[in-house]
């Protein structure tokens, strides 16, 4: 995962950061939630605040739906409407921006919130629809070694025993 960017030849200068890995990386199980945030610096040589957010323009799928367990679309959204709800989600991002003058940060402004972003909440709240018809299975669930922010693995690990395979049918006309 990336932590850090810097400008090139400036490693004494970053210009974004996260604040987070996984807690599961870390703890080896879940204790906690993990949501990160990034900052970004823009302007003065930078991307420009525009170039920073095109991508939330349009939604993709990531791994964070229902506890973790589930891939879903990021949907931008104003910081009044992160708020998750339908089956704790769909994931949600937010983007503050803040000025700074004077060495001091003024603002935010809510810049998710723009209706500009409108079109890709609708395409996002289409895409959850879709996946969530998939049902309790993958794509839409995150596959079993990625699951460990259920009890999947240890109940899964328990019933080992009694899994049996499945022989796929032969093909019609064999």
């Amino acid at each position: 995962m990336i932590k850090h960017v810097f400008r090139r030849g400036n490693l004494d200068d970053p210009v974004a950061s996260n604040s987070t890995s996984r807690l599961s990386l870390i703890a080896g199980r879940y204790v906690g939630k993990d949501d990160p945030i990034m900052i970004v610096r823009c302007q003065s040589g930078l991307p420009a605040v525009g170039e920073v957010l095109e991508p939330f323009a349009s939604p993709h799928y990531v791994p964070g739906w229902m506890r973790g367990s589930h891939n879903g679309p990021l949907m931008p959204c104003s910081l009044d409407d992160a708020h998750p709800a339908r089956f704790d989600g769909p994931p949600r991002v937010v983007g503050m921006g803040f000025q700074l003058a004077d060495g001091r940060l003024i603002g935010p402004r809510d810049l998710l919130g723009d209706i500009s972003f409108d079109r890709a909440r609708q395409q996002a709240l289409e895409m959850a629809d879709y996946m969530r018809r998939n049902g309790p299975f993958e794509p839409g669930r995150l596959p079993m070694e990625d699951m460990e922010y259920t009890t999947m693995p240890q109940v899964a690990e328990r019933m080992h025993e009694r899994w049996e395979a499945i022989e796929e049918p032969a093909p019609v006309g064999a």
